[in-house]
Parts: C-alpha cells; sequence; structure tokens
C-alpha cells in the first residue's frame, strides 16, 4: 500500500528528518520518503491508516492531508 501525503510546515533538513521519524515510528510501515521541497511524504506499508500517519505528522507540530484528497 503506498500513501503519499502533503505535508505544511517544512522549512528545513530538521523538519524533513522530524517527520520522516514520525512517520516510520506508524506500525506497519516499511519505508518513508519526505520531499522538503516539494512538501510530500511518500509511505509505503501494509494496513496502514491514512489517519494514523496524519496524526503523528501533526504531533509533530506540521500539517498533513493525504494527497489528492
Amino acid at each position: 500500500m503506498n500513501i503519499e501525503l502533503k505535508v505544511s510546515g517544512m522549512t528545513c533538513g530538521h523538519c524533513e528528518t522530524a517527520v520522516s521519524k514520525a512517520l516510520k515510528g506508524i506500525e506497519g510501515v516499511q519505508s518513508v520518503q519526505v520531499d522538503l521541497k516539494n512538501g510530500t511524504a511518500k509511505v509505503e506499508g501494509q494496513n496502514v491508516s491514512p489517519n494514523a500517519l496524519i496524526a503523528a505528522v501533526i504531533d509533530e507540530g506540521y500539517g498533513a492531508t493525504v494527497a489528492g484528497a
């Protein structure tokens, strides 16, 4: 399962790392690619809830929505 998020509020490499770490902490996530320039995060995993991903990003202080939603 692949999910792409639009992430707002990222301004630097630290932000990118924080979002990546938060997403990798969600059960079922296998890989994460965060793109600071485009404000996206691509997540691959099994049985991953988009809501759990969004909540993890928000908990880090950034905004997130499912891309295309």
